[in-house]
């Protein structure tokens, strides 16, 4: 018997950062180089602090999180102190792949990384969307 998502063991944190990896190596050029400073860290849920800071209670709200100075704003400000950081939530990505059904889990992990590096190049999450919806 074939194994179905409700049959197969979850992925590991390690399987989530290997599909980042492989979601990031595929993006073109010259995105990839302007976010290849980026920090890419799983977890499997957002912290107390930052859930907090984003006023949610429910961590399966949080898919994945920007954290550091948008390459926009770094020109005047000189070099960012520390490295900015991807984080992508590991529980709240399965539970979206498990309830969406029609899309690989690959597909969400690239999906919610490339909207993370949007925050990273400036955009806000109403220009993200805007962008996604162009290319439906």
């Amino acid at each position: 018997m074939l194994p179905t998502r409700t049959t197969q063991l979850a992925p590991s944190l390690d399987d989530f950062a290997r599909m980042a990896r492989e979601a990031f190596d595929a993006l073109p050029e010259p995105f990839r180089s302007l976010a290849g400073e980026v920090v890419i860290r799983i977890d499997d849920f957002a912290d107390e602090e930052t859930l907090a800071l984003m006023e949610m209670e429910d961590p399966f709200e949080l898919t994945g999180l920007y954290h550091g100075v948008d390459i926009g704003q770094r020109d005047g400000l000189g070099p960012a102190p520390e490295a900015s950081r991807i984080f992508l939530y590991r529980r709240p990505i399965l539970d979206e792949w498990c309830e969406r059904g029609d899309v690989g889990l690959s597909e969400i992990i690239a999906h919610v990384l490339i909207h993370e590096i949007g925050h990273h190049f400036g955009l806000d999450d109403d220009r993200i969307d805007e962008i996604e919806g162009a290319d439906e």
